[in-house]
Order: C-alpha cells, then sequence, then structure tokens
C-alpha cells in the first residue's frame, strides 16, 4: 500500500520476531510534479475509492475555477501538496508504514499502545556492489539467527518468497525486487524475467554452495527442501562482484557496518556523500571513506564506509 501511495519500493526485506529490514529504492520526484491522474492513483492505493472521489471532485472543481480566471493554479497546487510532501521521502515513509503496521498489529492482537522501541535506523547505500550485498545480508538474517539452514527456508523474506512464490503473484513482486537490487546500476528496472540469471548469482552471493549441474536441488544432500530447484544451479562462471567464500563467511556474521555505517559503497560514492554532509563532521576529519575491516575484511577495496568502527563513533561525529 505504501509503496502504491509513495513511489518507492522495497528490493528486499526480512521479517523477524521482534524486528524487520528493508532495502528501500527512494526515487527522486518527477519533474514537473504528478498530474492530477497519477495523484489519484497514488491516492487510490492507500485511501479508500470514497476518499479519492472526494478529492477528484475536488480537482476537478478547482481547475474549473482556474479556467475561469477565478483562481490561480496556486489552488490546484495546494491539493496536490498535501499528498505529495509524504511521497518519495524515506522518513514519511516509514513514519506512515510503522503507524499502519501497529494499527493493524494492535487490532488483530487486541492490545493498544506503541508497538516499536525506538527510531527506525536507516544508512546510505550506493547501487551495484553495495546494493547487491546489504540485500544479501538481509535475507541472510534467518541463517545468522540460527532459524534456518538455507535462507530459501524461511518464508518472510524477499529470496524465500522469491524461491517459494509466496501468497501472491507467485513470487514476481519480490523476484523484481532482487532484480532491481542486483541490476540497479546497469539501468535494469523490476524486471521478473530476469530473476533466473539472477538467483544463480544471488545464490551465491549469499553463500550457499551449488555443487552439481544436474538440475536437482543441491540442497536434498543436506536433507532441506526447496520449491525451485531449476533456480539453484551451478554457475559456470564466477560473476559475483565478490569472492564466493569471502563474501559467505562476510555475510554469515552480523557485520556492524550494514547498521551502524551510516553510509556503503565505493570509495568515491562515501567521500562525495561525505563532502555534501560535511558540516555533521568535526574539522579534523579531511575524508569520509574507511575500509572495512574485522568481519568485513573480505569487502576491503571494494566496499567503504564512513565511520571507522575501530573507534569510539562519538569521537568522529
Amino acid at each position: 500500500m505504501y509503496e502504491n501511495f509513495s513511489g518507492c519500493r522495497v528490493l528486499s526485506y526480512c521479517v523477524i520476531s521482534n524486528h524487520f529490514h528493508l532495502l528501500l529504492e527512494v526515487p527522486p520526484k518527477a519533474e514537473g510534479g504528478l498530474s492530477d491522474e497519477e495523484l489519484l492513483k497514488r491516492l487510490s492505493g492507500l485511501y479508500s475509492e470514497d476518499f479519492v472521489e472526494c478529492v477528484a471532485m475536488e480537482l476537478e472543481e478547482a481547475r474549473k475555477l482556474v479556467a475561469d480566471g477565478r483562481a490561480s493554479e496556486t489552488r490546484v497546487a495546494e491539493i496536490h501538496a498535501r499528498f505529495t510532501y509524504r511521497m518519495h521521502d524515506l522518513s514519511e515513509f516509514m513514519k506512515g508504514f510503522l503507524i499502519r503496521f501497529t494499527r493493524w498489529f494492535n487490532r488483530t492482537h487486541s492490545r493498544s499502545g506503541t508497538l516499536w522501541e525506538e527510531r527506525f535506523k536507516s544508512v546510505i547505500v550506493e547501487s551495484g556492489v553495495a546494493a547487491r550485498t546489504i540485500a544479501a545480508y538481509i535475507d541472510l538474517n534467518p541463517v545468522r539467527a540460527g532459524m534456518v539452514v538455507d535462507p530459501a527456508d524461511y518464508r518472510w523474506s524477499s529470496y524465500g518468497e522469491a524461491i517459494g512464490g509466496g501468497t501472491k503473484g507467485n513470487g514476481k513482486k519480490a523476484r523484481e525486487g532482487l532484480v532491481r537490487a542486483w541490476f540497479c546500476d546497469q539501468g535494469v528496472g523490476f524486471d521478473s524475467e530476469k530473476w533466473r540469471e539472477v538467483s544463480r548469482l544471488y545464490r551465491r552471493l549469499m553463500g550457499i554452495e551449488l555443487q552439481k549441474k544436474s538440475g536437482r536441488a543441491v540442497v536434498e544432500k543436506r536433507g532441506l527442501v526447496t520449491k525451485n530447484t531449476a533456480e539453484l544451479l551451478e554457475s559456470a562462471d564466477n560473476e559475483t562482484a565478490l569472492p564466493d567464500l569471502g563474501m559467505a563467511a562476510m555475510l554469515r556474521c552480523r557485520v556492524r557496518y550494514f547498521t551502524d555505517g551510516a553510509v556503503i559503497g565505493s570509495k568515491a560514492f562515501v567521500n562525495e556523500t561525505f563532502e555534501a554532509a560535511r558540516d555533521r563532521f568535526t574539522t579534523r576529519r579531511k575524508d569520509g571513506a574507511r575500509r572495512l575491516r574485522g568481519s568485513g575484511k573480505a569487502a576491503a577495496g571494494v566496499l567503504w564506509s564512513v565511520r571507522d568502527l575501530r573507534v569510539g563513533i562519538g569521537e568522529e561525529l
């Protein structure tokens, strides 16, 4: 509902018992704003048919007044502004989403009051290697938590939905998101037709070794079950951005950089973002990019963080 309203898109997700992760793409607003038709379409994703009809009538009346010279375009713009300020914005997306989820959860479980312990945390993620890595990190949460051995066996995640089919659309939406996460730096949109290609690479990135090319699900050997064995074929060539084993080891650990790093990406991207927020740092800080260390060492030289977690974060900010 909030995707349809806001224009933002979830690329990957994982819902655990007491928290969740989202990789969210927040595209810029369209130049010139939304047409009346597009605005009403967005509203229909979140509001009732009667509410949308009322807004449509209000817009129609305002347009007539403008055409008759009895009002300026400002009148129409004000109607749009009542809703568009909440679109294409991370904070507004999360605010509305969490409020709606809380209302649903409270109603379902006959409770009241707040649900979330604290404000959400966010990091800026660069397209390309960083986006693919964070998507895999999110889908590996239930594996790291010891809930499952294979991420394909966890239903409440983007990878589990993409493999298992989900309750609606046969997993198409989840596949579109993961395709976008993998190819976003190459101009590829939400194209589920590329899932066959991405599934092999994405699974390798998550560190699940594929052992045979025969079409038989390799996880059978470990006594596990997946619903889509054809997509679990071993890749002839390693087309992943990072070494298979090194990345697998890194992703299976709870890497602090992915939750506390603030900005993750190439060295140039991190430095560029640092310069844009220069006023947030002390004059002693000369540049932004810091190498990943510890469990993130496998990505050193490819991915960089704006925070060096070897020292106190308070001294850096």
